[in-house]
């Protein structure tokens, strides 16, 4: 088994949709967004996955303060994303204190909010 997750993790599930023919510039973006990300202490994971237009980045932080200092650290990079696609889905997954302290401030990316129940971190 790999290794275990703190148990106040939480992890973000961004869907974007590349514009018709700005694929090529949103994948341009992806190195600075994994630089800018580098310099994250409370970052666990980060990347990219794609799938014919549609981007995915699989992500995760310790606690709701690690998803905070993110979203501050790559906001700009996330503007210039969003010129060139559109956030179709944002799912955020944690224990229930941990999204508690995200839910204001969070309101304009309206993400759907995932309770951690249990599971081999437990």
């Amino acid at each position: 088994m790999s290794q275990k997750l703190p148990p106040n993790t939480v992890s973000l599930h961004p869907y974007f949709k590349a514009h018709p023919g700005e694929l090529n510039t949103f994948k341009a973006l992806l190195p600075k967004f994994v630089a800018k990300t580098s310099t994250e202490d409370l970052c666990l994971f980060y990347g990219f996955t794609i799938n014919g237009d549609e981007i995915f980045c699989r992500e995760a932080y310790i606690g709701a303060e690690g998803v905070a200092l993110h979203l501050e650290n790559v906001g700009e990079l996330l503007g210039q994303a969003l010129k060139n696609s559109d956030l179709t889905r944002l799912e955020v997954h944690g224990p229930a204190e941990e999204l508690d302290k995200l839910r204001e401030g969070m309101e304009e990316l309206n993400p759907a909010w995932f309770v951690y129940e249990t599971g081999l971190g437990d």
